[in-house]
This record gives C-alpha cells, sequence and structure tokens, in this order.
C-alpha cells in the first residue's frame, strides 16, 4: 500500500518507503543536462528542500533510487559529481552569533563528507577552498546546493539593523561563488525572497 509523503523532504525516504512519487524527473533532466546556475523562489512548503535533495541523490550517483523513473535510462551513472549542500532551513538563527555558528557547522559537514582539509579562515575563503578542493580531488566540478538562502535574514525582519548585517555576512560567504566558475558544475539555490530585494549577489 502506498502511503502520501506528508512532510517528507528526502527523495530516498520516499523511494524506499513506500510513497507515493510523481516522477519529475523529466523536468530535472532538462535541468541539470548543461551547467548552470538557478533560483528557485517559492513559498514554503512547496517542495524546494525536497528538490534540492533530489538532485543531491542524482549527481552523487544513487542509480537505485530511479529505477524506473524517467531519467534513469538518461542519465550517466558513472559521472559522479561532489556535493556541497548548505541549509539554512534548520532553527532560527537570532543574531549574528549564531549565523556564525551555523556556517561553520555546515562548512564543518561538507569539508568532512567530502574528505578535504580546509585551511583558510573567513567564510568565503572556506567555502572558495571546499569547492576548489572537491574538485581538484575527484576531477569533477563541484554541485552547489543552497536552501533557503534568505532565512537568516528573514528570521530577523524585526531587528533591520540585525538582519542588514546577517544580508552582509552571507553577501561574503555567497561572494566565493563567482570567482570558483571554473570548479563548479552546477549551481541551484532556494529561497523565499528574490535575489534583487535581498542584494545578496553583486552582478
Amino acid at each position: 500500500m502506498l502511503h502520501l509523503p506528508v512532510g517528507i523532504n528526502t527523495f530516498s525516504s520516499i523511494r524506499t518507503g513506500g510513497y507515493v512519487y510523481v516522477d519529475k524527473t523529466e523536468h530535472v533532466h532538462r535541468l541539470v543536462l548543461k551547467q548552470g546556475r538557478y533560483f528557485l523562489s517559492r513559498p514554503r512548503r512547496f517542495g524546494k528542500s525536497f528538490f534540492l535533495d533530489t538532485l543531491k541523490e542524482l549527481f552523487e550517483g544513487n542509480e537505485k533510487l530511479f529505477q524506473g523513473l524517467y531519467i534513469h535510462d538518461k542519465w550517466d551513472w558513472s559521472a559522479v559529481h561532489p556535493v556541497i549542500k548548505l541549509d539554512f532551513g534548520e532553527g532560527r538563527l537570532r543574531g549574528m552569533d549564531p549565523l556564525q555558528e551555523k556556517i561553520d557547522e555546515l562548512l564543518i559537514v561538507n569539508q568532512q563528507r567530502l574528505g578535504v582539509e580546509l585551511q583558510f579562515e573567513s567564510n568565503s575563503g572556506r567555502f572558495a577552498e571546499l569547492i576548489r578542493l572537491a574538485h581538484e580531488q575527484t576531477g569533477r566540478r563541484a554541485v552547489v546546493l543552497i536552501d533557503e538562502y534568505d532565512k537568516p535574514i528573514l528570521d530577523n525582519l524585526e531587528h533591520p539593523e540585525t538582519a542588514l548585517e546577517m544580508r552582509e555576512q552571507l553577501q561574503d560567504l555567497y561572494s566565493a561563488l563567482k570567482p570558483q566558475d571554473g570548479h563548479i558544475q552546477c549551481i541551484f539555490m532556494t529561497g523565499v525572497s528574490n535575489f534583487s530585494k535581498v542584494s545578496l549577489f553583486k552582478t
């Protein structure tokens, strides 16, 4: 008996737990056929995190999870990419210290999972180093997934000065992406706010 996947955000849990899954991998296939930068802005509970987790499983080459789906016989399962995932959706970050702790945690988790050693101290330096080393170690460009990129700012909208400081801190972190273009296969970010309204990314 199939069950509805209410509140489940992981692709593997749905595919192995007997839940209903509407195959959207045709859209995924079209999206990731070429190197690119993508952004999805939708309200919460619209499946953004689940979509990012689907991308993670795909680029990490977990073929078994995609058997029977549209993309299965169209994907090169030998082309496994290192995936760097930053998820700001967990918890409420009230202030600069909690934000810095969260960034530290996310970079450490990815560093340990990918088996690389980071030497730099700044957020942007460590993020850039993580991307570069992931590429150098595997020989394949990194896939960068960032979930709820703007949530730390939204958590502090009632304190405009703190929200502005958080925006600057996140702007510094994300500034690592553009110079690492040659080491990145794909960037996919999700959030509630449009880029133009949050001004995190310089052109």
